[in-house]
C-alpha cells in the first residue's frame, strides 16, 4: 500500500455534478492529513479558498502521491497525460456515460476515496503512443485518428509499418490505438479488442470505401506512419478525442507504442475482463 500525503485533482467541466464527492474528499482528506492540490482552472470552477487542505491555484505537480479524477473517459484521460511519465497514478471515479478507464463509479465515490487516500489501490501500467508530424509532437493514452475535414472530400490515406507500406485507403478516416484505447474509437470501426497487458497497437478504419481494408495487430516495436496522399484536401489530427493538428496534403504523421506511458489506479483483484463485462453487459439487450 502507498502513503498519500498529497493529491493533484482534476474534475470535468460541470462542477454540480462532481460538488457533493468534492464535498466529501474534503473531509476525508482532513481526516487523513492529505492535501489537495488544484490548478487555477479548477480553483476557479469550483471558486475553493486555499487552507490547509486545499492548495489552491496550484502547478502540476510530478512529485504528488496521487491524483484523483472526477469525470468521464476525457478528464481521466487528460490526468493520465498530465501524470504521463511519472509515477503518479490515476485514481478516477466515473461521473460520465461509459467511464472505461475508472476506478468505481459515481455511486461509490465515498468509498473510493476513503481507499485511495489509505494507498489501498494496486496500480497497473498503461502504454501510449508517442506521435509526431513534421515538428510537431504530441503523446495520446487511447488512440490518434486522422479524420477527413468536414464538408470535404473522402479522405486518401496511405500506411505503412516499420517501414513497409502496407496500403493505401480511402476512408472517411484512420485510426491507430493502444489496448486501453482498443474499446473506444477502434471497437466501433470493427477493430478487435486488446486486453490490458497485450503490447501493441491496432490499425483500423472509419468507413474505408473498400472490401479489403481490414484492421491490423501492429507489433509494439514497429512504427505506423500514415500519409495523406489527396491532391489538396487536408485531414485533421485527433488525439484522445483532441483536435491537435491538420496533415495537409503530401505530409506524414509518425506513431509508436510507448511502454509504461502512464499509472491507472484500480481496486484490488479487479481485471480487464470484469470491468469488460461491467462497462459493455450493461448496454446490452436482455435476450
Amino acid at each position: 500500500m502507498r502513503t498519500i500525503k498529497t493529491a493533484t485533482v482534476f474534475t470535468h467541466r460541470r462542477p454540480e455534478e462532481t460538488a457533493p464527492a468534492l464535498q466529501a474528499l474534503f473531509e476525508l482528506a482532513r481526516q487523513s492529513g492529505v492535501q489537495l492540490r488544484f490548478s487555477p482552472d479548477e480553483t476557479a470552477k469550483h471558486d475553493l479558498p486555499s487552507d490547509p487542505v486545499i492548495h489552491a491555484d496550484a502547478a502540476v505537480d510530478p512529485d504528488v502521491d496521487l491524483c484523483f479524477a472526477l469525470g468521464g473517459d476525457g478528464t481521466i484521460l487528460g490526468a493520465l497525460r498530465a501524470y504521463g511519465g511519472t509515477n503518479v497514478p490515476v485514481f478516477a471515479i466515473n461521473f460520465g456515460e461509459m467511464g472505461f478507464l475508472a476506478t468505481v463509479d459515481r455511486e461509490d465515490a465515498w468509498a473510493g476515496s476513503v481507499r485511495a487516500l489509505a494507498g489501498d489501490f494496486e496500480v497497473m501500467s498503461l502504454p501510449g503512443i508517442k506521435l509526431s508530424a513534421g515538428e510537431e509532437s504530441w503523446t495520446g493514452i487511447n488512440d490518434v485518428s486522422i479524420q477527413r475535414q468536414q464538408g470535404k472530400r473522402v479522405a486518401d490515406l496511405d500506411y505503412s509499418v516499420g517501414g513497409d507500406d502496407v496500403g493505401r485507403v480511402r476512408c472517411d478516416g484512420l485510426v491507430v490505438s493502444t489496448p486501453a484505447g482498443s474499446t473506444g474509437y477502434n471497437l466501433a470501426n470493427g477493430g478487435p479488442v486488446m486486453a490490458w497487458g497485450v503490447q501493441g497497437m491496432i490499425v483500423s478504419f472509419i468507413a474505408p470505401h473498400s472490401f479489403t481494408s481490414r484492421p491490423l495487430v501492429v507489433a509494439p516495436g514497429d512504427r505506423v506512419s500514415v500519409g495523406n496522399r489527396s491532391w489538396e484536401e487536408p485531414v485533421d489530427v485527433i488525439v484522445d478525442g483532441r483536435p491537435v493538428a491538420v496533415l495537409h496534403a503530401g505530409e506524414r504523421l509518425h506513431a509508436r507504442l510507448s511502454i509504461d506511458q502512464a499509472l491507472l489506479a484500480q481496486v484490488p483483484g479487479t481485471t480487464f475482463y470484469q470491468r469488460l463485462r461491467k462497462k459493455f453487459g450493461r448496454l446490452a439487450t436482455p435476450l
